[in-house]
């Protein structure tokens, strides 16, 4: 069955695979949390996505070509997702729109040093964590150094910080 499109403008052809309210959340999470079973999307969310609705993100995710799923060899009740290429294509999306809203949301120290880190490392820094996506996703070679692991330790140091300024 051939799908029908608004239009051909690549702006609302992305925005009809990924353009909802959840889509980019669970990329997200894949992305920057290493969040692969369903039970760790579902539950280590900022968010707190509904189970349906990220069932079928899930879904759709994967017949668009952008997650993969497997049975994963370690638990025979659980899948284990991957990104493929084309969602670990979209990081330098998800670093702008983090850069943009650090800019013009009020974000939370916490939440906002990934971003942060992203917009001043900018493609030289998108290209690692692409690398690294690769290597964990799609089985190609470990890069040297660890970019995610460097945005961990910002991470946790902010965390750290605000919560010794807290009585």
């Amino acid at each position: 069955m051939e799908e029908t499109h608004r239009s051909g403008c690549p702006i609302n052809l992305t925005l009809e695979v990924v353009g909802d309210r959840w889509s980019l959340i669970v990329i997200r999470d894949m992305m920057f949390g290493n969040r692969r079973h369903f039970r760790t999307l579902l539950t280590q969310s900022e968010e707190g996505i509904a189970s349906n609705i990220l069932a079928d993100r899930l879904k759709r995710l994967t017949a668009k070509g952008l997650l993969t799923k497997v049975d994963d060899p370690s638990h025979k009740q659980k899948a284990l997702y991957s990104l493929t290429e084309e969602a670990i294509q979209l990081l330098p999306i998800l670093a702008q729109m983090g850069a943009w809203g650090r800019r013009w949301l009020p974000v939370t120290p916490e939440l906002s040093i990934r971003a942060q880190l992203l917009d001043e490392g900018g493609p030289k820094l998108w290209a690692e964590l692409m690398d690294e996506l690769r290597a964990i996703h799609l089985g190609a070679p470990a890069p040297k150094t660890s970019g995610f692991a460097k945005l961990q330790a910002a991470y946790e140091a902010v965390v750290a910080a605000e919560a010794a300024k807290r009585p």
